[in-house]
């Protein structure tokens, strides 16, 4: 990698991994960014940045043409719980963009990173020890645009010779950026809520276990996959094999670790567990929306407690 582009810079990953890559690779590394989430501070000032829309097939191919790309990190994406609530969106930026950046990168030689999720697995998948290759049946929007995002990245290698490369994250654990609609950003969300000194409701049962990831780690994986020489790559030798690469969980985490963190006596921990089975009150949008339903309508905005708590009561995603 000499010159990359990283569409969605400003998001959980991207903030990072433009800074990580800045600090390792002297060539342009650009932060791709849509209006509204301009890079700011040290990610706006270290480097080049460009406004990429991964909607926007032309706006990827001219950006690739003036900084000579040869790398593309594509990180654009709605998280599980936003992709729910809107899952057209969803399916156009995670689905949509792919082909566009595939596209870009087949006519102008550039690898492609996109990152995969556990959220591919679904109810019928092994739960221990689970196998690089089986049963994706995802039930979130999330979960079934990243499955098609992995076999339309196959289909690009297979038959364009594109380099398309990626791994399966479970959750990931981060501060740089606020929670941004994943289904483990509790983890991370509760500390916020415990340094304003305000309640937090946990949309998931107590004694729950969810795989998560530090983000260092994260951005290891994200490097070096795409430094690695690909004769190497055992599954891209055997057709019969998904190229995507999962990614073991670094951690078990259950909320009681949080709260075992945060009784430290300087901040104080107001922590509800939600059920799995009930929400907790919906706002005035949920109720206006969906005034029957005594739990949430699932098309929140505003992502309120009702909100996060059905969507823990099927979330399968990362």
């Amino acid at each position: 990698m000499k010159n990359v582009l990283i569409i969605g810079s400003t998001g959980q990953i991207g903030s990072e991994l433009t800074m990580k890559l800045r600090s390792i690779y002297n060539g342009n590394i650009v932060a791709g960014y849509i209006p509204g989430a301009e890079p700011k501070g040290e990610l706006a000032e270290s480097g080049p940045s460009a406004i990429v829309d991964i909607t926007n097939e032309q706006q990827i191919a001219e950006t690739v043409s003036k900084y000579h790309i040869d790398t593309i990190y594509n990180l654009a994406a709605l998280l599980s719980a936003v992709a729910e609530a809107k899952p057209q969106l969803a399916w156009k930026i995670g689905m949509g963009g792919l082909f566009n950046v595939l596209e870009v990168a087949r006519t102008m030689k550039c690898a492609v990173f996109t990152p995969s999720s556990i959220g591919v697995f679904g109810n019928n998948t092994p739960k221990d020890k689970t196998p690089q290759d089986t049963i994706r049946n995802p039930r979130t929007m999330y979960g079934v645009t990243k499955v098609s995002g992995e076999l339309l990245s196959d289909y690009y290698n297979i038959r364009f010779g594109v380099d398309t490369r990626s791994v399966r994250f479970p959750g990931l654990i981060s501060y740089v950026t606020p929670p941004g609609g994943g289904t483990t950003d509790y983890a991370v969300d509760i500390y916020y809520s415990a340094a304003k000194g305000e309640k937090f409701v946990c949309p998931i049962g107590k004694g729950t276990y969810m795989d998560m990831m530090y983000m260092p780690d994260a951005l290891r994986a994200a490097i070096e996959i795409m430094e690695a020489d690909p004769s190497k790559f055992v599954h891209r030798k055997n057709d019969d094999l998904d190229s995507t690469y999962e990614l073991l969980a670094a951690l078990g985490y259950e909320m009681a670790d949080d709260e075992k963190a945060l009784q430290d006596g300087t901040h104080q921990l107001f922590a509800v567990y939600g059920s799995g089975s009930k929400a907790d009150t919906p706002c005035d949008k949920c109720k206006a929306a969906h005034p029957e339903c005594d739990k949430c309508c699932k098309t929140c905005d505003d992502h309120c407690n009702a909100f996060q708590l059905c969507r823990g009561e099927d979330a399968e995603d990362v």
